[in-house]
């Protein structure tokens, strides 16, 4: 089955690659229908990873968040038609002890496997989730990235100590709003505090108890744990203002990617007996536990659908370019792709 595969070769520059699908090997065959655009797949496109990393990755098919439509289910689990959301984390083996997203004989798509910018994605069942009924699309679209919030709430409960009564999140972008509303919809009799640089994207966390621009936090204001979602040059400075704002024994959670190493107040962390741990990516877990979350509490994709930025229709190499670009300039949302290449 002859599949086309849209790699970014050098940054900015797409090509297009034909290759075959074996169709003996017992893979289901989804045709991608909702993509969306991550700032991992923005630094490959700018191409501020890196040189080094680019050398190794590129080319490569971008995109790891995406639902899509079943073609073809040689085991009959899925159905041709059935709405699916593609789980982008490759596991190669089991363990009992790691999580798959932390293997590192796992692959994930669109970092060093080819992503969901293909006309046909070969996969297993296992990789697929079926999406609830009457879900919006362009909402399901960036479920990986919800999942991942999924993820590090489920650590959170794990590695947590049982005193809950606040909990502060750092960071006013999407995996702020993310992370603070999963956590008010799974733990509703906690106060969920906010900190962010921006006062106008404050303003949409409706569903927060209290927010708070990071320069104006009331003295004497305090959280039992913390999660970090801000990630890049500002990760420093969060970390430093939730280790003077947290309780002693609190656990602190890092979401927020960066290339260049943070400084950490260790001496702080010593002497309030802190945990720090940090998450990256999910499993299929967590696709399952988000799934029953939308099921059980309809109002989180409905808040979600805040977060939907730019939809734009992509059917060519140019299509793809142009929403890479629009999505440079976004201030806050997902951008998403309505894949018809």
């Amino acid at each position: 089955m002859l599949n086309a595969v849209y790699r970014l070769k050098a940054p900015r520059q797409f090509e297009i690659a034909f290759e075959d699908i074996p169709l003996d090997r017992g893979d289901i065959i989804v045709r991608p229908t909702c993509l969306s655009i991550c700032n991992a797949d923005q630094r490959y496109y700018q191409g501020t990873r890196p040189e080094k990393v680019l050398r190794e990755k590129l080319p490569m098919a971008l995109i790891h968040e995406g639902t899509g439509r079943v073609v073809r289910d040689p085991s009959g689990e899925f159905l041709p038609g059935d709405e699916v959301v593609m789980i982008p984390n490759l596991p190669e083996e089991e363990d009992p002890v790691i999580a798959e997203n932390y293997r590192r004989s796992s692959h994930f798509r669109g970092s060093g496997t080819d992503g969901f910018l293909q006309e046909y994605v070969a996969t297993k069942a296992d990789r697929l989730i079926r999406l609830p009924e009457g879900i919006d699309q362009h909402v399901a679209a960036f479920t990986e990235l919800v999942s991942v919030s999924c993820h590090a709430v489920g650590r959170f409960e794990q590695f947590s100590h049982s005193r809950r009564n606040g909990i502060g999140v750092w960071g006013d972008g999407n995996l702020g709003y993310i992370t603070s509303l999963l956590l008010k919809t799974l733990h509703p009799e906690t106060k969920v505090v906010v900190f962010g640089k921006n006062r106008y994207k404050l303003a949409d966390f409706t569903f927060a108890d209290e927010t708070y621009p990071i320069d104006e936090i009331p003295q004497g204001l305090a959280v039992d744990h913390a999660f970090e979602c801000v990630g890049g040059n500002g990760s420093e400075s969060a970390i430093d203002q939730i280790i003077s704002v947290i309780r002693p024994e609190g656990t602190i959670s890092l979401l927020g990617v960066s290339e260049n190493p943070p400084r950490i107040n260790t001496r702080m962390v010593l002497e309030k007996g802190l945990r720090i741990f940090g998450s990256s990516r999910s499993g299929r877990e967590d696709f399952l536990r988000l799934m029953e979350i939308y099921r059980a509490h309809p109002e989180v994709p409905d808040y979600l659908g805040n977060l939907v930025g730019s939809v734009l229709t992509v059917r060519t190499i140019a299509d793809i370019r142009e929403a890479f670009e629009t999505d440079i300039h976004k201030l806050i949302g997902k951008t998403i792709l309505v894949w018809q290449a």
